[in-house]
């Protein structure tokens, strides 16, 4: 099946210091391709794959389940450990859950994590009615696209398929009782208007993870696809500044030293 344009994975050799990115539910790799090209011209190795469903057409996002995505993202993060003396996890939305998953098992084998607008819950009575529902109705609305910035659109499904919507929730579940598990230096950034995922959620994850370092940001001129709306810069830019103080020998302004 054809890949939509924009939603190819992308990935650069770089330095010893690595980083994995995790795009969204229904989303793909287009959303955080900036963000990992600006990574990447700052000397860092960047790995940014496309979860299995995704980026195709929403018929074959409903074959899947998160336990797909996450066997896509731990292969990839294991990849990197072995290419790479140091490693980061990044991610947006759903992508923020596959991150927080990964720290919370692979332990010190990430030396940081990055998430932007991390998805902790289903919401609403939809979130009840699923279990149910999925057996009767094929899909619902998409998501994609809550961008403040005009002219920018997220390449991704206007529909969401029922059964793949029922597994997130599943994944969310299981990644709320894994949060104590995740240790690791965190910086969280969310946006206040945010209509897909509630700041409740990010707040929810700052006050169950185990991790003594930690810094918020609040983003408060995005909506929920902050890395290509107007605090897109700002992510970049802190992200990175994260990296170089955890891992020495990145330069904020430069190459990855040595790299």
């Amino acid at each position: 099946m054809p890949v939509l344009p924009g939603a190819e994975p992308y990935r650069h050799e770089g330095g010893e210091v690595g980083v994995l990115l995790c795009h969204g539910f229904t989303g793909c790799p287009q959303s955080l391709r900036p963000w990992a090209e600006y990574l990447a011209a700052h000397g860092l190795t960047v790995s940014l794959p496309l979860l299995p469903g995704h980026g195709t057409r929403w018929e074959d996002m409903a074959l899947t389940g998160w336990q797909d995505w996450y066997a896509e993202v731990d292969r990839e993060l294991r990849a990197l450990t072995e290419r790479c003396s140091t490693v980061f996890v990044f991610g947006l939305s759903m992508g923020g859950a596959l991150t927080l998953r990964l720290a919370a098992k692979h332990g010190d084998a990430i030396r940081g994590i990055v998430v932007v607008n991390p998805a902790n819950k289903v919401h609403g009575l939809s979130a009840y009615a699923l279990p149910v529902a999925r057996h009767l109705v094929r899909t619902t609305k998409g998501l994609r696209s809550d961008i403040a910035k005009e002219g920018v659109e997220e390449v991704g499904y206007d529909r969401v398929p029922l059964h793949a919507a029922h597994s997130v929730r599943n994944l969310f579940r299981l990644v709320d009782a894994e949060l104590p598990q995740v240790t690791q230096p965190m910086l969280l950034l969310h946006s206040p208007q945010d209509h897909v995922v509630p700041p409740a959620d990010s707040a929810r994850i700052l006050s169950r993870v185990s991790s003594t370092d930690v810094r918020e940001v609040v983003l408060e001129h995005s909506y929920h696809v902050a890395t290509l709306d107007h605090d897109a810069d700002r992510i970049f830019e802190d992200s990175l500044a994260f990296v170089a103080r955890l891992a020495p020998g990145v330069g904020t302004e430069g190459t990855a030293i040595g790299g």
